[in-house]
């Protein structure tokens, strides 16, 4: 369950393009109905801290009551990471919780000697990091239930997302179990009912996925590009990962968009990544891929996902529905 490791050299470059890429947000053309939070939260069982931050649709409120997203971010992310997503879905009536994992988050890049960026890479790596991940999903959500924002947000109605490492994490909130020789790791949290899987990676020295994700019994939307394609030092994963995860992951229905081009970082809030005139258009269509989705599996209304591909036909590699 680890990537492997660049050079210091190479550890650098990347911590500095990492750098200059937070500071490119995607600008917005106006401010969307919606209430914006920065949560900070600790887990005092686990002595961690879960920072978030809450994108709220403001017509949410206790008589109707939003569905949430629950968003993780990648390896070096944080709370203010895929703004282009949350608040999107956020004005169009979903609530979205994104995540900041403290062992993974953005002090890799920051936190101290740049030097040290070899070793907070190996530690965000760890197995014990990647379990740390979902229970801060799990204390996020029970958190956030039990808080002042509660009668806004649809208990019954949760989907977990996430974008690379943080899709990962979504596939063990949503049912995923990595065997072990004492017994599988199993993190599945039942209120999840779907999962959002952006960019992910295999569960890197697992083998076959298919023993870690047959197991996941929600619907499920994948997304990537056919040059979504990890480059690390050290390690490389090809685009055909992404459908290989796709092709392993159980449930009662499933569905694959792969982007024609792009690259793996294009999902992130970088403005330039994957091609200046590709991304924006990815982003906007993933926008409206993920909304039909969750207009599919919390409405039972499917037609809007039945457009969806022939609408973007000009920017897709392929589009593939799978039912169990």
């Amino acid at each position: 369950m680890r990537p492997g490791l660049p050079s210091r050299r190479d550890c650098l470059r990347l911590s500095l393009a990492a750098l200059g890429a937070a500071a490119l947000p995607l600008a917005a053309a106006e401010p969307p109905p919606v209430d914006t939070w920065d949560l900070d939260w600790t887990d005092s069982a686990r002595r961690r801290e879960v920072p978030v931050r809450l994108y709220l649709p403001r017509a949410a409120h206790a008589g109707a009551p939003a569905p949430l997203m629950v968003f993780s971010h990648g390896i070096g992310g944080s709370r203010r990471g895929y703004m282009w997503l949350g608040q999107h879905v956020a004005a169009h009536g979903v609530a979205s919780l994104h995540l900041q994992h403290v062992g993974s988050d953005r002090q890799i890049w920051t936190g101290g000697n740049l030097w040290g960026v070899v070793g907070r890479l190996h530690d965000a790596a760890q197995e014990g990091e990647a379990v740390a991940r979902v229970q801060d999903w799990r204390f996020a959500v029970d958190t956030l239930l039990d808080s002042v924002y509660a009668p806004r947000v649809d208990a019954s109605r949760i989907v977990a997302a996430g974008h690379s490492y943080g899709a990962n994490t979504t596939l063990l909130a949503s049912g995923a179990r990595v065997p072990r020789p004492g017994g599988a790791i199993a993190l599945h949290d039942e209120r999840v009912r779907a999962a959002i899987v952006i960019s992910a990676p295999p569960f890197y020295g697992e083998g076959e996925p298919r023993k870690i994700l047959s197991s996941i019994a929600v619907p499920s939307l994948h997304v990537t590009a056919t040059e979504d394609i990890i480059r690390i030092p050290g390690y490389y994963s090809g685009a055909d990962d992404r459908v290989a995860v796709f092709d392993a992951t159980g449930g009662p229905r499933k569905w694959l968009a792969v982007y024609e081009g792009g690259s793996h970082s294009m999902f992130t809030d970088r403005g330039g990544t994957g091609g200046a005139l590709l991304n924006p258009q990815v982003k906007a269509a993933t926008q409206s891929l993920v909304l039909a989705f969750l207009q599919t599996v919390f409405d039972g209304d499917e037609t809007a996902l039945a457009a969806w591909p022939l609408r973007h036909a000009a920017l897709l590699a392929r589009f593939s529905e799978v039912r169990g």
